[in-house]
């Protein structure tokens, strides 16, 4: 039976640095909160992040939180993530507001000037929206709550925490080392006003058997005077969609015998890298990311992913070799794709007369594919149902672009929209772009793309069923080293 009261107040994890599990924790939470019968919804003021979706409304949000609301069980909204930014350069970002692009910014521009105060107002708005439909309310705090130089200036750790009155939870990552000195320092340089809202700890990433860290939690609850409710393990056997690229380090590999290897092509500014989880997964499948001419040359497939600067990302890999790579794959008749940015990429030019990714106007392409690419101001922003090449069975995508690329001979779809537009450009089975993110979730197009490569039959994998799997698996072990009935405590409201 579904709860209604109490009602739950909102609930804040925040970190002693970035990438130190809060998105992961915060989508646990979410879908233990469904399991528990009550209605959450995440949200997180101002992400950073190139890994984006598209809303069912057509806007963008950070991936993280969509995938955060896929465990909560409810659609993705713009409120969940009112602020997104896209690092175009090393200094600037494309700033998204309520899903839409608003403009591009310098670091030190966004940062340091007076609409801070005004991108304040609208966070506070988006989440007081979503208050009103949802509880509780779990958000997500954004790197270390304790950089003094830009406290005041922040508008996604603490003062999201004040403004909302979260029960808010620290966490502290062991893996990395330095653990006790990163919780203490993060706690004792916080206000007595922060302070308050800081209800207790939960140590992230430890490795063997918990017990022998009992000694290491009491210290740790002496130094910071709050509970420590959990210590989580670090597991290996879940797989959540990961919010950063930083990630991708983890998966640097080369080519190996007796599996198709498919060679993702590492780009400095790369988009939605999570089009490829689900490829990654094929048991039939070595997937790896590379930015090494030698190493594209051992691959099968060959993928150019999205990126948030085509122009500039396609020079320097025309600078690095790995053009040349790529045109040899081609030359050798192994299988060369493009999704988005990648897709653009493989066409005879991309032009960009607004300047809207970068200085540079114009460059040529990697003429494989008969296209050419303007971009445009407006973004095209969208959830799609579309059927692969000549197959009946439906699929799934979206896309999120700011290009329109337009074939230079006769088309020949990729994909086909339920509303009879078309995507994409198909040179053969070997050779062809799309602009659908998402397009490689999809068993009938993965099966179709190996099939030239292997005679093991491929498995037909339900990947929305696989993740709901992985979202319970997540549950299950935070219910089982947290200590939720304090959690519980720390949201009961007076209403």
């Amino acid at each position: 039976m579904e709860k209604t009261t109490p009602l739950l107040g909102p609930i804040m994890f925040v970190g002693t640095a970035s990438d130190v599990g809060k998105s992961v924790i915060t989508a646990g939470f979410c879908r233990i909160f469904r399991q528990d019968g009550y209605t959450p919804a995440p949200f997180k003021a101002q992400n950073m992040s190139l890994n984006s979706y598209a809303t069912p409304e057509g806007l963008e949000i950070g991936r993280a939180q969509a995938v955060q609301a896929e465990a909560a069980g409810i659609p993705c909204h713009t409120d969940m993530n009112p602020v997104l930014l896209k690092p175009t350069t090393d200094k600037d970002s494309q700033v998204v507001l309520h899903g839409k692009p608003v403009g591009t910014q310098s670091a030190y521009d966004y940062f340091m000037g007076n609409n801070r105060q005004e991108l304040f107002v609208e966070v506070k708005k988006a989440f007081d929206r979503l208050a009103k439909r949802y509880s509780p309310i779990v958000l997500e705090g954004a790197g270390s709550i304790s950089e003094l130089n830009l406290k005041h200036r922040d508008i996604t750790n603490m003062r999201m925490a004040l403004h909302t009155g979260a029960a808010t939870y620290l966490i502290g990552d062991i893996d990395r080392g330095g653990v006790f000195g990163s919780l203490y320092g993060t706690i004792a340089l916080l206000t007595p006003e922060e302070k308050q809202c800081i209800k207790g700890i939960i140590i992230n990433k430890f490795r063997g058997d918990s017990r022998l860290f009992e000694e290491g939690r009491r210290m740790i609850e002496n130094l910071c005077g709050v509970p420590v409710v959990g210590v989580l393990p670090y597991f290996q056997d879940i797989f959540i969609e990961e919010e950063d690229s930083v990630s991708l380090e983890k998966k640097y590999r080369s080519a190996v015998a007796s599996k198709v290897n498919v060679a993702v092509v590492l780009m400095n500014r790369m988009s939605n890298f999570t089009d490829f989880d689900r490829l990654e997964k094929d048991p039939r499948v070595n997937l790896y990311y590379t930015d090494q001419p030698a190493e594209i040359a051992k691959a099968d497939i060959v993928v150019l992913p999205g990126s948030k600067n085509t122009i500039e990302d396609l020079i320097h890999i025309k600078n690095n070799g790995v053009a040349q790579a790529i045109y040899e794959a081609h030359r050798k008749e192994k299988t060369i794709i493009g999704i988005c940015g990648g897709y653009q990429m493989m066409g005879e030019t991309v032009e960009d007369p607004h300047q809207v990714e970068s200085s540079i106007t114009n460059t040529t392409g990697l003429g494989l594919l008969p296209v050419r690419t303007v971009l445009q101001s407006e973004k095209t922003t969208q959830q799609c149902n579309f059927t692969y090449r000549d197959s009946a069975e439906k699929c799934k995508g979206y896309e999120i672009h700011m290009g329109l690329s337009t074939p230079t001979c006769a088309a020949s779809p990729v994909n086909f929209f339920t509303d009879g537009r078309t995507d994409g450009f198909f040179l053969n089975r070997k050779c062809w772009g799309t602009y659908l993110h998402g397009v490689l979730d999809n068993t009938v197009v993965v099966n179709d793309i190996l099939a030239e490569y292997t005679t093991v039959s491929g498995e037909a994998i339900d990947y929305q069923q696989y993740k709901e799997e992985q979202y319970e698996k997540l549950a299950a072990v935070i219910r089982k080293h947290v200590d939720m009935d304090l959690i519980y405590r720390s949201l009961q409201t007076k209403n």
